[in-house]
């Protein structure tokens, strides 16, 4: 059976490991790890990604209001409508007017 990953990370483990603890300063260097920087230059290319996010959002979202914005309306118009002919038909108006009389 041949060993697992986590038997040569061994964090706390034995000293025999790849990698005894991070931040072992003890240890040679490992060779194949490779550090990138990304320079000064290129780190300033979020300033403006905000904006172009808030401006995006309403270009994306603006394009798809009709298929939300129209079901939402006349749900809600629906609703108020039911809503107010219920409150009426259950009042003393609603009743004469309907014929009814408790």
């Amino acid at each position: 059976m041949r060993p697992s990953v986590t038997r040569y990370s061994d964090m706390p483990g034995p000293q025999h490991a790849w990698n005894r603890w991070w931040g072992d300063t003890a240890l040679q260097k490992q060779r194949g790890v490779v550090q990138y920087t990304i320079s000064p230059y290129q780190s300033k290319a979020a300033p403006k990604m905000i904006r172009s996010y808030i401006f995006n959002f309403y270009r994306r979202v603006s394009g798809e209001a009709v298929y939300f914005v129209v079901p939402f309306a006349l749900g809600y118009g629906v609703y108020t409508w039911a809503k107010n002919r219920y409150e009426y038909m259950n009042s003393k108006a609603g009743h004469l007017a309907s014929g009814e009389h408790h």
